[in-house]
């Protein structure tokens, strides 16, 4: 028999879909909670340090599937080149007989979760649950109005249009932007069917959860969450009880020489930080043309570069103006520092929230998945942001120009000045939401509550 204090965390291995469920299992082991985390045994390290200082958050692991044509040992999302992306995929599918494995010794030991935490990449654990009689929450790595646009899409096949300028039709979704098949995943616009299919299964797989997180918050979506309950039916809710990571504070200053350098810029919203997330990969011509552009605009940048063979080009940074990183750095840390004005980012989802959380404008560059829609949402309908100039997908280069044309109009522009206090805005409800009495705060309560009295469901087995 279930004790009710007993979870089971899923996370899809990719880092961001994982920090933010693992910050939803420090936030339920806090209320009480045991929390198991399932993982791989290449990704238990890093999980563990993330929640080391939680003594009832347990990890369980189970092997990665091998699967012809995936490098043994690739286990993340982050190890992966493009050319393997279907083959991880099939593997990450092969989990579900371990899965159901653990479910069932868990219930031997008399100790079943009662409820599981699953990301939306792995669809196929809702069916698991159900046979198990568990409710499965679904977590999305995206905010409420993407995920409502690509679920639609994907159910209704309304994205199956000759032309990629037409707009789209998204049923049950009301925008105030117009979404084009240039917009969606290329998984979806390119006739990969191996990977479209995946995703469709996932999506499909969805409808029927017991509830959905979003690491959102009511504020910032409040005229989508009723559209993307109404896509689940059977009376699911959507949950916002994010930004996820406000709930901890910020670290303290880190003894860095890239901390240091930003410490000395004496000029509030002086700085622009460049990042493309932890995926993104830059070809060499593009990253030449980025570090000319930011020396153009004139203003002070912070540049992250993945690539480890990029040299910066003849003259550029030769006045220390800019600062180029190839390590880690605490993103959440920047963004919030007094020095930092505006974000050159790819609008990934988690981005997108550390940046708005501490009213800070974004310049949209969307590289891949619904980072396009992303853009759209922050430019056109929430107005935090400007796009970089001109900007079409799939182009082979954006000039540096254009780069800086889009640099000058974030940090001293009007759009960019407009979209600076619409960005403090939504910076100031974010922290309230997570605070006692807050949106998110509440949601959290109530979530809580509602997983404490749960019953068992109707096994289907």
């Amino acid at each position: 028999m279930a004790s009710n204090s007993h979870i089971l965390v899923f996370p899809f291995m990719a880092q961001g879909h994982t920090i933010p469920l693992l910050d939803l299992a420090k936030l339920l082991s806090r209320r009480g909670f045991k929390v198991t985390i399932l993982t791989t045994p290449s990704n238990a390290s890093s999980i563990s340090s993330y929640t080391s200082q939680f003594s009832n958050i347990h990890l369980k692991e189970i092997s990665f599937p091998q699967v012809q044509g995936l490098p043994k040992g690739c286990e993340n999302m982050s190890q992966l080149s493009r050319d393997h992306l279907i083959q991880f995929f099939k593997a990450t599918k092969l989990l579900q007989q371990p899965f159901e494995k653990t479910l069932e010794d868990m219930s031997k030991v008399q100790d079943p979760p009662v409820c599981v935490f699953s990301d939306s990449f792995l669809g196929w654990t809702n069916e698991s649950c159900r046979v198990f009689g568990i409710p499965r929450f679904v977590f999305h790595g995206m905010g409420v109005l993407p995920m409502a646009i690509k679920k639609s899409l994907l159910i209704h096949q309304t994205y199956e249009v000759e032309s990629d300028e037409i707009p789209l039709v998204v049923k049950g979704v009301q925008l105030g932007f117009t979404v084009t098949k240039q917009d969606l995943p290329k998984s979806t616009r390119e006739a990969d069917i191996n990977i479209s299919q995946f995703f469709l299964d996932a999506e499909k797989s969805d409808i029927g959860s017991w509830g959905v997180i979003a690491n959102s918050f009511f504020e910032l979506e409040k005229d989508h969450v009723s559209s993307l309950e109404s896509m689940y039916g059977n009376e699911t809710k959507v949950w916002c009880v994010g930004p996820l990571f406000l709930y901890d504070q910020i670290g303290p200053n880190p003894s860095t020489i890239w901390a240091q350098w930003l410490n000395q810029k004496v000029g509030e919203n002086s700085v622009i930080y460049v990042s493309f997330g932890s995926l993104a990969d830059l070809s060499e011509a593009q990253l030449d043309e980025l570090a000319y552009g930011l020396e153009l605009s004139g203003h002070d940048y912070f540049l992250i570069v993945r690539s480890k063979n990029w040299n910066p080009p003849c003259g550029v940074n030769g006045d220390g103006r800019g600062l180029i990183v190839r390590e880690w750095v605490d993103q959440r840390w920047v963004l919030a520092h007094e020095a930092i004005g505006g974000f050159l980012s790819h609008c990934g989802w988690n981005s997108v929230l550390e940046s708005l959380s501490v009213g800070v404008p974004i310049l949209a560059w969307p590289l891949e998945a619904e980072q396009h829609v992303n853009a759209k949402y922050l430019v056109e309908e929430l107005k935090v942001g400007v796009q970089v100039p001109n900007f079409k997908r799939d182009q082979v280069i954006v000039r540096r120009e254009v780069i800086c044309e889009g640099v000058k109009e974030l940090m001293g522009g009007e759009k960019g000045l407009k979209a600076r206090k619409k960005a403090v805005v939504f910076g100031r409800m974010a922290k309230r939401s997570v605070e006692v009495g807050g949106s998110s705060y509440n949601n959290l309560d109530k979530l809580v509550d509602q997983i404490r009295h749960m019953s068992p469901l109707e096994k289907t087995m």
